[in-house]
């Protein structure tokens, strides 16, 4: 295990700088606070864990901001395996995800066989370098495969031989090392958001056939309470629960997606601009807060004030 986690930190620190991002080092480092586990946190991860014991790859689906990120590395990082973190967009190939050619390398050789001779010999070879999924399959990690869907479904081609018989096929690559047999630890999370988001493809019929589909919504208050609570110690739990009952409500009145991730934001943003002295002016501040947390998905000033105008009816 110490040398399987060695190459995978050396391999992923060297992809740090391309298209691959870095594994988040821990879940807390990735959600940006600690992972919390209500009951029905702990059943969905249940849920979850035992379809990869069977094993099968999971695909957590569900619109944003509802979670599907932190219990993929919660549940990656319970394995106790290596974990392998890919980002999916419009610019990921096949060769991002499996590896490819990267220039040349030299090797010299020296032969002193016959006393007082020396020959010397250059060879140089064309040098592979892999990248995650080569990595993931070989060392046997657990794959978070997030934003799954917005990669074009022509680069996942690869994956299924790998769910299927697996088996990685790596194009470019010639003789025995074409192919790498898939350690039998290997598992796959993968994440997305709902097809009705832009810029998202939806996955060809034959991988889906070989993916365990788990869609989430969003959480029940008890839960949203919990979590935006361990992110945003400081502000008051009555505040808290007025931040969440507000996201709850505004998921009704508004045709933007208002996830956990917002209830979070607000109340960064009420630590960060509320005057806990000034009680007349707190309504007011919830308001402006929330109104420049959603205000990104507004595609015009009407629409942000409209939007404005249904928040303040909330408060």
């Amino acid at each position: 295990m110490e040398k399987e986690e060695r190459q995978l930190e050396r391999f992923m620190q060297k992809q740090g700088e391309g298209e691959v991002e870095t594994t988040p080092t821990t879940v807390e480092e990735a959600i940006g606070g600690a992972f919390i586990e209500t009951d029905e946190i702990n059943a969905l991860q249940d849920r979850v864990e035992r379809w990869l014991d069977v094993p099968h790859p999971v695909h957590l689906v569900g619109p944003t901001g509802c979670g599907k990120t932190a219990l993929a590395l919660s549940i990656a990082a319970a394995r106790d395996r290596p974990v392998v973190w890919i980002n999916g967009n419009e610019m990921l190939d096949t060769a991002s995800l499996v590896g490819e050619r990267s220039g040349k390398a030299q090797y010299k050789e020296r032969d002193t066989f016959v006393s007082g001779v020396t020959k010397k010999k250059s060879i140089i070879r064309d040098r592979w370098v892999d990248n995650p999924l080569s990595v993931a399959v070989r060392n046997g990690a657990t794959l978070v495969y997030n934003e799954f869907s917005r990669t074009k479904p022509a680069a996942h081609n690869v994956l299924l031989s790998v769910f299927e018989e697996g088996v990685l096929d790596r194009p470019g690559q010639r003789g025995e090392d074409r192919t790498i047999d898939v350690d039998p630890e290997f598992r796959a999370i993968l994440t997305s958001n709902s097809t009705e988001y832009a810029g998202v493809h939806r996955p060809q019929d034959a991988l889906l056939d070989r993916l365990i589909g788990v869609h989430m919504g969003y959480y029940e208050r008890e839960t949203e309470v919990e979590i935006v609570a361990a992110r945003v110690e400081s502000l008051r739990g009555d505040r808290i629960e007025q931040v969440v009952d507000l996201v709850r409500e505004l998921r009704d009145r508004l045709d933007v997606h208002v996830g956990t991730r917002a209830a979070v934001m607000i109340g960064q943003g009420l630590l960060a601009f509320e005057d806990e002295e000034d009680e007349d002016g707190a309504d007011e501040v919830l308001v402006d807060v929330c109104t420049d947390v959603l205000g990104s998905k507004a595609e015009s000033k009407e629409q942000l004030d409209s939007m404005r105008s249904e928040i303040q009816d909330a408060v």
